[in-house]
């Protein structure tokens, strides 16, 4: 067996377990488009913060906060007994998402109201849940 054939047995094999297209075999790169590209690649810090971004937001409960305030505006005990979690739990998933600057607060007296923090959450929140209601 030649070395070529073995290797397109080995990408022929790839392809039969992997449903990803890529490339039938090897061939030359162009070097205008990926250089061109490459600008565009994002830089390794960028990608490790949004990486912790999107791993934060991979959360059933925080995404469940965020459905009830992208409605409006609510203190800690009501978040708690709509979403059926206890005050502490809220308190400890709104912290992180504090963290990542997803929401704010806001104190009145004893009550602390929380909200979206801008609307750039509101606009992911909402194209993700669109997103994911498309046929």
């Amino acid at each position: 067996m030649s070395p070529n054939s073995a290797f397109n047995g080995a990408i022929s094999q790839s392809h039969e377990q992997n449903d990803t297209p890529t490339c039938d075999r090897p061939h030359l790169v162009d070097c205008l488009r990926a250089g061109d590209i490459q600008e565009h690649v994002l830089n390794t810090a960028k990608a490790q913060r949004m990486a912790e971004f999107f791993s934060l937001l991979g959360d059933a409960n925080r995404l469940r906060l965020l459905s009830v305030l992208a409605k409006q505006e609510l203190c800690v005990c009501d978040l708690a007994a709509a979403l059926s979690m206890s005050e502490s739990a809220v308190s400890h998933q709104l912290r992180a998402l504090r963290a990542m600057r997803l929401v704010s607060y806001r104190k009145v007296g004893r009550q602390v109201f929380y909200s979206l923090l801008d609307r750039h959450v509101l606009e992911l929140y909402q194209a993700v849940a669109e997103h994911l209601d498309e046929a």
